[in-house]
Order: C-alpha cells, then structure tokens, then sequence
C-alpha cells in the first residue's frame, strides 16, 4: 500500500502524537509500504528528509501566537502560509496514496488532506489523540463551539474511519462528531517498551539533587486538562508519612495553578520542575521514580503513562476498568486507579506504594506486562495495517 501520514506534530517536536505518528509510519516502511509523511515545520528541521524508509515533507506553517492564556499551546498552522493548500494536492496527487492516516482532528494538515481525500475518494483513517475539552466553563464553551461550527463540518465531509483509543474517545466522538460504533476502529495508543531496557547512563537524582529519598515522577505539559493540582494536595499527607519526598514534574508550564496551590500548603520545597526534557532522557527519569502520576483528572491514560508502566514503574491512574475496549485493568493487580481530582485517595495510593515495597514491585511488574500484552507498537501497528487493508479493499 501507499500510506500518507498526516499530522501537524512531528519530529523533533515532542508530543505523544509527534512520536507515535513517526513510529508507525517506519514500522509500515519497514512491513514493506511506501510511505509519506505530511508536516507542518518545526524550529530549523529541514523541509524534506529521507527518515527511517519513508519521505518526510515539512510545510511552511505559522505559530499558534502566545497570548498569556492557559490554552497557549505550542502549534503551528499551514492554511496560513498562501500556497500550502495546492502543494499540499501536488504532494498527494504525485504520491497517489491508498489510504491515509490523520492525525488529530483539528488540525489544518487534516482538513487540507481530507480535502483531497474526498475529492479523489481516498479513504481516510483519522487518530483522535486530544480531546477539545476543558474544566474551565469559558474554555469548554468555546472548545464545543469550535467542535460544532467548524471542525465536525469539516471532517464529516470527507468521512473518515474513528481511531478510538479508549472509552472516552468514543463517547467524544459520538457526541460531538455524531459518529457511530460503525466507524470506529478500536486501537490503544502504543509504545515501545524497549526504550526502557537497560541501565540509564543519566542519573537523574544527582543532577536534579534529590538524594535516595521517595521520588514522585509526573510526566507531560502542565496544562488546565493536565494541572497536578490533586498531587500538590495529597503532597501534605505523603510528607507527613514520607517527610523526604519528592514530586518531579516533566514538561513545560502552560498553566501553573499547581504552584501557588502548593505555595498555599507550604509543599512547594517538595516539588521540582524540570522544563522539557529531551526524548532520550525519559527513561532515565522514570528509572529514577518510585511512582509515576500523571493523568490525575479522569481524562485519559496516555503514552507517557503507559511508557512509566512500561518503564516499570508502579503508576496511578484516574480511569475505569473499563477504559481499553478488549483490556481489563483490574485495581491493585495490574493497575492503580484512583478517583479523578480525589487528592486524598491519590495520597493513600502514593503512600501504599511507599510503604509497601514489595506490593509496588508487584504492581510494577504486572502494568509492564500488560504494556507488552496490548500496547507495543509492533501489536498495534497490525491492527492498523490490518484496517489499512480493509479499508482499501472496500473502496475496491
């Protein structure tokens, strides 16, 4: 087959959807696909490449201005360089692609792509990786109304197949994007656990000067969605508990409330930022973590928190058991769960995990064996060539 891969997030940028799409865009390469990736640029990455078997071509494209607002997010949007949208069907139209693979719905390569794909009958397979959702009413209204007069006018138009990544996806999709069970294709996000293999050569409590004492790793942009708020409130009784430890959060801070919460509480000597981390340097970090809490608000469990389980490392989730069509998570087997923004429940599952070392290990070995189970990239790259297939011969 011919893939295009499209997704505005790519390489060098970071993002769990940047990742996954250069991921399984080498493994269709290396199943022996011609495959091409469609991008927006990113920060001096050169306009073309050869990468891993696979052509990548990056667009002109205009940052998302950052206005101060807790939505500041770090995105850039081609239809606002004139010309993208003809080379955009000149890149198609030469590559003559049988299927292709979105990523993220409200992105303009998505539409520009869709575009294409409707006017040449070219069947469409769209990742829904982020959700326009959130807790803030003001942000949720204009979330809904972006979701409602533009992007399900726009995607409905070229009909796309629903990668539905879990439970919450799918609810999404059927309320904002009137979507069915019909179109959807049930594949969890994917990681490769063999990052995680061996010893890091980074110690990463030296450099951060954290000691041997307890280590809480949260890994991701501190977002309103993502704000780690309910950690900074079971802080007190961790500390209380285990007085030397330590919260650790990974990314860059879009939306900061968790730090004048914790200058509230007086915890804020507990808690160390480290901006953005290169991609290499994540296993590192989460070899350094006793506990890894990340997704606390109920709205997910995504890549960094199954690379943590991956990592082997006990991780708390704010889920149901239900969260994965065809994987049972079962609390305190092969999981933690914990109620979404519930700071004390958090704080007893962190302090469990402490106080019982063996129980922790336990727990970490079998989420570690559940990531290999359902999430490597090689089961779920499969799944997606195996809908590829489908798809492509329906359109036959």
């Amino acid at each position: 087959m011919r893939i295009a891969v499209v997704n505005n997030f790519f390489p060098p940028r970071p993002g769990g959807s940047s990742h996954l799409a250069a991921a399984l865009a080498e493994r269709y390469a290396a199943a022996g696909h011609e495959v091409l990736v469609l991008t927006a640029a990113y920060e001096g990455a050169p306009a073309e490449e050869q990468r891993s078997g696979y052509r990548v071509v990056r667009l002109p494209a205009m940052p998302m201005p950052k206005l101060g607002l807790s939505i500041d997010f770090d995105m850039a949007f081609a239809l606002a360089r004139p010309g993208n949208l003809r080379r955009v069907s000149r890149l198609l139209a030469e590559f003559r692609p049988d299927v292709i693979h979105q990523h993220g719905q409200f992105f303009d390569l998505s539409w520009i792509s869709g575009w294409y794909a409707r006017r040449h009958r070219v069947p469409v397979l769209l990742s829904i990786h982020t959700r326009l959702e959130s807790p803030d009413p003001k942000y949720a209204a204009l979330f809904r109304t972006l979701d409602r007069f533009l992007v399900k006018p726009i995607i409905t138009r070229f009909r796309p197949r629903y990668v539905i990544m879990d439970e919450l996806a799918a609810h999404y999709c059927a309320e904002r994007y009137g979507a069915t069970t019909a179109d959807f294709d049930y594949i969890p996000v994917a990681v490769e656990p063999s990052r995680f293999e061996g010893t890091p050569e980074t110690d990463v409590r030296a450099r951060h000067g954290v000691g041997d004492g307890p280590l809480i790793v949260s890994l991701g942009h501190v977002i309103p969605l993502r704000d780690r708020l309910a950690l900074v409130e079971a802080l007190p009784a961790v500390l209380a508990k285990h007085p030397d430890t330590k919260v650790m959060i990974i990314g860059r801070v879009y939306y900061d409330a968790f730090a004048k919460r914790a200058a509230e509480l007086g915890v804020g000597h507990a808690i160390i930022t480290t901006g953005v981390v290169p991609p290499a340097d994540v296993p590192a970090y989460f070899a350094a973590a006793d506990v890894v809490a990340h997704d606390l608000q109920g709205g997910g469990f995504g890549t960094a928190s199954l690379e943590a389980m991956a990592a082997g490392r006990a991780t708390i989730g704010t889920v149901t058991e239900t969260n994965f069509p065809a994987v049972r998570l079962r609390n305190w087997e092969n999981f933690v769960l914990v109620r979404p923004n519930a700071p004390a429940d958090l704080a007893d599952a962190v302090i469990r995990l402490l106080d019982e070392p063996e129980e922790r290990e336990w727990i970490a070995k079998r989420q570690r064996d559940l990531v290999y189970s359902h999430f490597t990239l090689d089961v779920v790259t499969r799944q997606h060539l195996d809908v590829f297939a489908r798809m492509v011969g329906e359109r036959a």
